[in-house]
């Protein structure tokens, strides 16, 4: 299996994938933002329809259209209240988009397929590099950030009363939400993006206590969802995203049977 350069690059993406989904995905269950992932997700269709039409790489064109929403949700919706309406309508808007450029497109159903669910045997060595490098970009962003976002995603009331300009992390955080949603979406696709970005963490957080410790067990069971899907995905010809799905669930909902006969 590794003998395949394809394999190769597939694990080596998965990998860095894994390692974000786990950090961010912390962050992002204590924000309760798990419906905007879902959202990016549908905007990172979009964008990606979008970069085919226009002939770029999907990448591109996912990074392009998710970080402008970004921006656009956190301008308008930082207040909780009006959050989830700003977000629909957000994501109405670039939904529509992406339809409109899959239908105007010369290579509608291959491309629709690799977009939604992923593809494991058409990501090249220097769509490998670009994972790797934006990545590295997310990483450093939260680790640059780490106190005021830590702060901020769990004692919010706590941050601000400190002088910690909300609007700012938040639109900070959703970019570095974006970029991680764009460069998974590689792998999983984006019908299922949210996956690695929610559940790892929530099923972190019944086992462990602690930021750092969440992040790390977040990681590990990213890790192995993404390394039993590639690896089932080979071996068996089935969509790679179903196997990560999968095995996620089955964490997830072990870590809630463990944690209902623990307390």
């Amino acid at each position: 299996m590794f003998n395949l350069e394809f394999m190769q690059h597939a694990f080596t993406a998965g990998t860095f994938i894994a390692i974000i989904s786990g950090i961010m995905g912390v962050f992002v269950i204590a924000r309760k933002m798990s419906f905007l992932t879902h959202t990016l997700s549908e905007i990172g269709f979009s964008g990606a329809a979008f970069g085919v039409f226009i002939g770029w790489a999907p990448l591109n064109g996912m990074l392009l259209f998710t970080l402008i929403s970004s921006v656009m949700v956190g301008q308008l919706g930082v207040k909780s209240s009006r959050r989830e309406s700003v977000i629909s309508a957000v994501s109405s808007l670039f939904m529509g988009l992406g339809i409109l450029f899959l239908s105007i497109s010369n290579q509608t159903s291959n491309s629709a397929t690799s977009i939604l669910f992923g593809s494991v045997i058409g990501i090249s060595e220097q769509e490998v590099n670009q994972i790797m490098l934006l990545s590295a970009i997310i990483l450093i962003g939260v680790l640059v950030l780490y106190r005021q976002l830590k702060f901020d995603s769990f004692d919010s009331v706590g941050a601000q009363a400190n002088g910690i300009n909300n609007m700012r992390i938040s639109i900070v955080f959703l970019l570095l939400v974006s970029i991680t949603v764009s460069v998974a979406a590689q792998i999983i696709g984006s019908l299922l993006i949210f996956v690695l970005l929610t559940l790892p963490a929530a099923s972190a957080r019944y086992f462990v206590h602690g930021v750092g410790k969440m992040m790390l067990l977040a990681i590990i069971f990213a890790l192995f969802g993404t390394w039993t899907g590639l690896y089932l995905g080979y071996v068996t010809n089935w969509p790679v995203s179903f196997f990560i799905a999968t095995a996620e669930v089955i964490i997830f909902m072990g870590s809630l049977i463990w944690y209902q006969i623990r307390y």
